[in-house]
């Protein structure tokens, strides 16, 4: 038991190191506010199909996501509610695109566990969540706790940046303009899906 409270109490603490420097830093000033453009890009969908947010824009809007893969327990719960918002999305005419910085088949194990109801597009490298301003350097007590646990991100992305995404979700214009942004710097948040249904109704 006492190592357990101890694990318990490093995970916590490397949490809180994460919350703590990222709101002291001014990281939110460098995210991509509402009203900007959201940069055009081209990345490998989970099947190695190049997709571009341009044709995707040509279509409607799009519900463009940050997840850190398919270990966090969190972008799971958040995957799973859109995916089974997926019918009032696609009623509003939009497109979802979950962006994850994983590679090799660990997009396609993203998409197939949510039923492939939407799209997952391997951020290669963190090129577009560097351009969106959500990428961060993870602290050194988070770094250890995941190596810990087994989960080698050099490994998992394919690079040796240590890098995560911050919870970031993207309302799209089909103009390309951002409508909305939620964006929190704590990994445990997420907006509730109403919110993003109720942002694309707002776009009508």
């Amino acid at each position: 038991m006492r190592t357990r409270r101890r694990e318990t109490a490093s995970w916590e603490e490397a949490y809180l190191q994460i919350i703590h420097t990222l709101e002291h830093d001014g990281f939110y000033e460098g995210i991509l506010a509402e009203g900007k453009a959201f940069p055009d890009f081209m990345l490998p969908n989970a099947s190695g199909r190049l997709v571009t947010l341009d044709e995707r824009l040509a279509h409607g809007p799009v519900v463009l996501g940050f997840f850190r893969g398919t270990w966090c327990p969190f972008c799971k719960l958040m995957l799973e509610a859109l995916a089974g918002n997926m019918p009032r999305i696609e009623a509003k005419g939009a497109t979802l695109l979950a962006l994850t910085p994983e590679t090799g088949a660990l997009p396609a194990a993203l998409q197939a566990r949510h039923g492939n109801r939407f799209e997952v597009l391997c951020d290669v490298d963190f090129g577009v969540g560097l351009q969106a301003g959500v990428v961060y350097k993870i602290p050194p007590l988070y770094r250890a706790g995941l190596l810990a646990a087994k989960l080698d991100m050099s490994l998992r992305q394919g690079n040796a940046a240590w890098c995560l995404p911050v919870s970031a979700i993207f309302i799209i214009r089909p103009d390309g303009t951002i409508a909305r942004r939620f964006v929190d710097v704590d990994f445990t948040k997420w907006p509730e899906p109403d919110e993003i249904i109720n942002a694309l109704e707002g776009l009508r």
